[in-house]
């Protein structure tokens, strides 16, 4: 064979051990660079929150404030020593619960001492005063004057992280409070550039200000794909869209919850159990407003469970809220600006769910209304977001959290949901309701995004499918509990009048639990199976049985989007191989251990299907690593590969690939596939041997790919 690849024992040198330990303090990548040019003082490298944490139990936004005072650079040295300054901060000022008195006697002994703790505030209707409590140091009655608490309302709501300076003064008097409030500074920003964050983002690429908002976030882009990165990026929407209404529903340990008491000074997170009409809107016994009336995020956590008790009454407000933007305080209507998220776990698969119930079945009874679950603008698809693991938290840059939460607070006020439609227009029969979701959603997407508003129509377009697919995937739920409501067709048009239906994963992969009740279309993209019955004797009984009908397979294109599953070589490419004698793969991507994974499976799978006693001819065109070292691991993978294949009947040839980036795949038997991505489709797996997609493929979710099938003449 042509430039042949030698896999000989000779040609191959003993794979080294690679266990040298990471580099800790490894140069910043380009972006890394960018971001520091661009955003000076306002980003930092998202490891170094662990590494000041320690035992403090405050949220990252307040270490995050510490390092942007001392740590927003790319210079080591620099860092180092912010490093060492905020842990000097945190242990000599962070009160930790269990050391108050230790703290109380610092400030006793020496006057005036400073303390890091949260703070909230009431009212003392008796005296007319307002009155500090301080969660960790277990003081209250700290008398706070009122222009304090009219500067910093959110004290009277939930309380707020603080630098305080606290004074003891000691009086015979036992109904005066020895402590008294010096000073008190929110930890969050006060004021930042707007102008020069819409000049900066000009500077980079979509892709390069994705990462860095997911950076940001405080996770590893590399182990994302694109829509993983847009479904992390929804759940900033309620930080920059006002009355913003997202539920997401998924498996334990995705980080559900995590940015909402995390990410932002201006979120508050409250267990789903602990709503009540005062807490959340108004207390009409004083008048005293709830959450929503201070918060620009309310989100509830532990929202699911189908057996958990709700008030009806509440159950009434919200939805009118969430409707109206609007709540009774008496006689009395109030509005607010908060945004709602609803987040809860949820114990089926998801085609059990829509086999048996629907999308929104874990949530109490009271909730599964279709009149409250018509006010949600976005559902979450919280099973297509992975488990957080270690490896997938970030070591580069990204913005302090409460710079970026005070650039999504300031966004608040405008609205950029008509910018799609200088290129495209919704379906017509799509409601009000359904437009006033996908618009927000759109909005949110676009001041996350495009801030500037420099974007492409085919970024608009992708945009805008999201939030489409995320209200359709509440409306079609909802169909689901109330026969009255009318299908819609969801979907847009360009401006040359061609039409382009949205779907969602979940209904491309399970139509028939997806469609349930309801009559659908046969699908004219769908895989068709080839049957080779096995041949029987004329007269017999196996004769009576009519023999499967040998269906034509497809031709043409499949596209598949990122987070589908159910996709294998078995059901993509087997229909096409079987009955092969010899089959070429053109991949130059086979260098990698799971990409020779990849090709093992698919080498299994023609192994099995042939008869034991034949023979397959495999052609493998692909390129070898620059990398002497990389070469050496990759020439050894392949001739395991080509040892272990021949013990199956299958004869591989290693060949270098003359093409250098096309992947395809050809038979003698007459087909030619063309693959977007070549045999790596599949996400990066983590759980080893214990994660079920290392047994079957069809449980991976697959990254974005296409596949051309192509008859030729034989």
């Amino acid at each position: 064979m042509s430039d042949h690849i030698d896999l000989t024992e000779t040609a191959l040198i003993e794979q080294a051990p690679d266990d040298s330990p990471a580099d800790a303090t490894a140069e910043p990548t380009a972006l890394d660079r960018k971001i520091n040019a661009h955003f000076p003082g306002a980003v930092v490298r998202k490891d170094l929150v662990k590494a000041v944490k320690g035992n403090a139990i405050v949220p990252s936004y307040v270490l995050e404030y510490l390092l942007g005072q001392f740590a927003a650079t790319d210079d080591e040295a620099t860092i180092q020593e912010g490093i060492e300054k905020v842990r000097r901060i945190l242990a000599e000022h962070y009160v930790h619960r269990n050391e108050s008195e230790l703290v109380k006697s610092k400030i006793r002994e020496k006057g005036r001492f400073r303390i890091i703790d949260r703070v909230s505030v009431t009212l003392n209707e008796k005296d007319d005063v307002y009155q500090a409590s301080f969660a960790n140091l277990g003081i209250s009655g700290v008398l706070v004057e009122p222009s304090t608490v009219n500067a910093n309302q959110k004290l009277l709501v939930g309380g707020v992280w603080c630098l305080c300076d606290i004074e003891y003064y000691h009086s015979d008097d036992a109904r005066v409070v020895p402590w008294i409030l010096g000073r008190l500074q929110p930890i969050q920003m006060s004021s930042f550039d707007y102008a020069g964050y819409l000049n900066a983002r000009a500077e980079f690429t979509t892709d390069e200000w994705i990462d860095l908002l997911i950076q940001s976030i405080g996770f590893n882009p590399e182990l994302f794909g694109r829509r993983a990165k847009l479904l992390q990026l929804i759940r900033l929407i309620p930080f920059v869209e006002r009355n913003y209404n997202l539920v997401e529903l998924g498996p334990k340990g995705t980080g559900k919850s995590h940015i909402y008491s995390e990410f932002s000074p201006h979120g508050m997170l409250i267990s789903g159990g602990e709503i009540t009409v005062p807490k959340l809107f108004v207390n009409n016994a004083n008048g005293k407003i709830g959450l929503v009336g201070y918060w620009d995020v309310v989100a509830f956590d532990e929202f699911a469970g189908k057996k958990k008790r709700t008030d009806k009454a509440l159950v009434d407000i919200m939805k009118n809220y969430m409707a109206n933007k609007s709540f009774s305080r008496g006689v009395e209507t109030l509005g607010a600006e908060a945004s709602m998220v609803f987040v809860g776990n949820t114990s089926h698969t998801v085609p059990y769910m829509l086999k048996h119930s629907d999308l929104f079945d874990e949530l109490p009874e009271s909730y599964h209304d279709s009149a409250y679950l018509d006010r949600l603008h976005f559902y979450i698809p919280g099973w297509e977001v992975d488990t957080i693991r270690g490896e997938m938290f970030s070591s580069g840059y990204g913005f302090v959290v409460d710079y970026i939460a005070e650039v999504l607070k300031s966004m608040r006020n405008l609205d950029y949901s008509d910018r799609y439609q200088r290129h495209f227009t919704l379906g017509s029969d799509i409601s009000t309701r359904d437009r006033d979701g996908i618009h927000k959603t759109f909005s949110g997407l676009m001041k996350l995004l495009y801030p500037h508003e420099q974007a492409t129509a085919e970024e608009i377009e992708e945009i805008l499918r999201f939030a489409i697919e995320g209200r359709k995937r509440v409306k079609d739920q909802i169909l689901r509990m109330d026969d009255t409501m009318a299908a819609v067709k969801f979907g847009y048009k360009s401006l040359a009048g061609d039409w382009t239906a949205v779907t969602t994963l979940e209904e491309d992969e399970y139509p028939q639990h997806y469609h349930r009740g309801r009559p659908v279309a046969a699908r004219d993209d769908e895989l068709a199976v080839s049957f080779d019955p096995t041949p029987v004797a004329a007269g017999s009984e196996a004769a009576l049985v009519p023999a499967p009908v040998k269906e034509e397979l497809f031709q043409g294109q499949r596209d598949f989007v990122e987070n589908q599953r159910g996709i294998s070589y078995e059901n993509l490419l087997m229909p096409y191989l079987r009955g092969a004698t010899e089959i070429e793969l053109h991949d130059p991507y086979i260098r990698m251990s799971h990409q020779g994974r990849n090709l093992v499976e698919l080498l299994a799978l023609i192994a099995s299907a042939k008869d034991p006693a034949d023979e397959v001819t495999f052609k493998l065109f692909t390129l070898l690593e620059a990398d002497a070292e990389y070469q050496k691991k990759q020439l050894q993978m392949l001739n395991q590969i080509v040892q272990g294949a021949d013990q199956q009947g299958v004869k591989v040839e290693v060949a270098k690939d003359p093409g250098g980036h096309d992947r395809w795949i050809r038979t003698d038997t007459g087909w030619r596939i063309n693959l977007g991505r070549g045999l790596d489709i599949f996400q990066k797996q983590e759980g080893g041997w214990f994660d079920f997609g290392s047994t079957r493929q069809e449980f991976r979710q697959v990254r974005a790919f296409g596949v051309t099938y192509i008859r030729e003449a034989k």
